[in-house]
């Protein structure tokens, strides 16, 4: 007998499912934070998976301080650069940018990208000091970009440009904080440390084009019905009023290549010495990791090589200030 009611099948949470716009993703939210000011966000090129040996420092885990195996990412983090400062304002429609100070010594792999102001950056800095100062200054973001051009497993040179939020003490402090960050490496330690939560953000493994059954998970047709030549297909497109076929019919259409974010993930290892890491010939689809590395408890969106944002966590209600006991490191071949 047919089911009379049931759950829809599949989340409507993020229609329309389409290709994200760009593989930066972008931040909408960033958590509070009191404190002296600093950076709220990194960005790294996720290199593959393996697993580690750890101590299970969960106080209510039933395998509390005992070994445990713990599947982790490996995402290489080289340093990043400020070249700019943006100043936000709000007004009756909403927050925008009011001004930006750009860096003198913009690095050429960069200035090949973009065109970078060369003018008037006394101006822009008077300009937002004054409007502090009138209290209209909303946040203080720095314009960082990644130095892909230092790996060996993305093949590009283009640096990433995003957004990052400064936080923490009073607006002045945090313009002046972001301003002394010019010309400067940015390493992934004035973040986040080892052993804190973090949020990661990156753009989903794209599928291309795929039907009802596998993108919305709707059941196969029986096989009485399929003998019409249809057995992947929904068994209507909804009522005849109202005379149009609604958005909430599934239908085929894009599958992967979407902007996730993943709360809450753990760092249990922060690292220089790519030996510690490196599995026997490499990682799949990578290669092997040459730099600074971290890596984080469980899975994280994306392919190997694609970029991954991370910010502190944001719904974080844990609290473990426990360094990771990591006592091995799987380097068995990946290669199957």
């Amino acid at each position: 007998m047919v089911e009379i009611t049931r759950p829809r099948r599949g989340s409507l949470a993020y229609s329309p499912r389409k290709r994200a716009k760009s593989q930066v993703p972008k931040y909408k939210s960033w958590p509070e934070y009191e404190g002296e000011p600093k950076l709220q966000g990194f960005a790294g090129y996720k290199a593959g998976m393996t697993h580690i040996i750890m101590v299970d420092d969960r106080k209510t885990s039933p395998s509390a301080g005992k070994d445990i195996t713990v599947p982790v990412t490996v995402i290489e983090v080289p340093p990043m650069k400020v070249v700019a400062v943006r100043a936000y304002c709000a007004d009756t429609y909403g927050s925008h940018a009011f001004s930006e100070v750009w860096s003198e010594n913009v690095d050429s792999a960069l200035s090949e990208r973009i065109t970078a102001p060369k003018k008037n950056n006394p101006e822009s800095v008077e300009k937002i000091r004054a409007a502090i100062a009138a209290g209209t200054v909303t946040d203080i973001f720095a314009l960082m970009y990644t130095q892909p051009v230092m790996l060996t497993g993305v093949p590009k040179k283009v640096p990433d440009l995003m957004e990052v939020r400064v936080a923490g003490g009073d607006m002045a402090a945090r313009f002046d904080f972001a301003l002394g960050l010019f010309g400067a490496d940015i390493d992934i330690e004035s973040i986040s440390t080892l052993g804190q939560y973090v949020d990661v953000t990156a753009v989903t493994t794209g599928k291309g084009t795929n039907g009802p059954v596998k993108l919305w998970g709707t059941p196969l047709r029986k096989s009485k019905h399929s003998r019409q030549g249809k057995l992947r297909h929904i068994g209507n497109l909804g009522p005849w009023h109202p005379h149009h076929v609604r958005w909430q019919v599934p239908h085929m259409g894009q599958m992967g290549y979407h902007q996730r974010t993943e709360f809450n993930k753990r760092i249990l290892k922060v690292s220089t010495s790519p030996e510690e890491i490196n599995p026997e010939g490499g990682f799949v689809k990578y290669g092997l990791v040459r730099g600074k590395y971290i890596a984080i408890k469980g899975s994280v969106p994306g392919p190997n090589k694609r970029l991954i944002r991370i910010r502190p966590a944001i719904r974080n209600n844990e609290v473990n200030d426990l360094v990771p006991v990591v006592s091995y490191v799987s380097t068995k071949s990946k290669q199957g």
